[in-house]
């Protein structure tokens, strides 16, 4: 794909096909918890697919999308710097420390800070480069120490030292479900913990802090969405029919 030829019409209808049918999910979710459709953000999680199928989901509509490894996030947002509307890029995967600084200038929020050591990292990058950067606190609310967040007995800590940060900006909370292929109940107790944990943690940093709550992928995002979630990660249901 060039810039000058844009992805084709038939991926343009396919990706829109399957963003309309998420539309959906997502507002029936909203009109059974009884909130607005625009209280929930679409993040598309794009790391199975190609630049074209990529720029695809931003003409069909899609401008926020996610990555999970950093080196794909600088290699499509460089190769989609001039797509119009340009996308809003979030990083939902791991982040080492010494991928920070080259991470920053491309990145609108980074879901996955789990720990000081990161934290520290990406305050002195950003002071550094004189901005703001924009973050949740990723819990693992599994309890796996073999899963990426901070435990929740930690999470208080973590999410006091990111609001006396000054040029990292909190934003809220992300977590996964225990077992995201497993039952949806299951799914919506652990989101239910996560937003009593933010409930709980909200009186102790400056308003609007932890107003995000970001959970919710293909296969559960319904449920998160009865649960307070704010922002859902759609990956494999955007592209379903797409192939590999």
């Amino acid at each position: 794909m060039t810039v000058e030829t844009g992805p084709s019409d038939e991926l343009v209808r396919r990706c829109s096909g399957n963003l309309a049918a998420i539309r959906d999910r997502i507002a029936a979710a909203c009109r059974a918890a009884g909130r607005s459709l625009d209280e929930v953000t679409l993040v598309g999680v794009t790391k199975y697919v190609g630049v074209e199928v990529t720029a695809a989901v931003v003409v069909a509509g899609c401008h926020d999308l996610a990555e999970s490894r950093p080196q794909q996030l600088w290699e499509k947002s460089a190769a989609l710097a001039d797509v119009t509307p340009a996308p809003r890029w979030h990083l939902v995967g791991h982040l080492q420390r010494n991928k920070v600084r080259r991470t920053l200038p491309v990145v609108s929020l980074i879901h996955t800070v789990d720990s000081p050591r990161l934290l520290e990292s990406l305050e002195a990058e950003a002071a550094l480069a004189g901005r703001c950067c924009d973050i949740l606190v990723e819990v693992n609310l599994a309890g796996d120490p073999g899963r990426s967040g901070v435990a929740v007995s930690d999470a208080a800590a973590l999410v006091a030292a990111a609001a006396s940060s000054p040029h990292v900006r909190l934003r809220g909370l992300m977590g996964m479900a225990s077992h995201p292929d497993g039952v949806a109940a299951d799914a919506r107790r652990d989101f239910a913990r996560l937003r009593e944990l933010r409930d709980r943690l909200a009186p102790d940093v400056p308003p609007g802090m932890l107003a995000e709550l970001s959970m919710g992928m293909s296969g559960d995002f319904d449920a998160a969405i009865l649960e307070g979630s704010t922002i859902v990660r759609v990956g494999s249901a955007l592209f379903e029919g797409f192939g590999g």
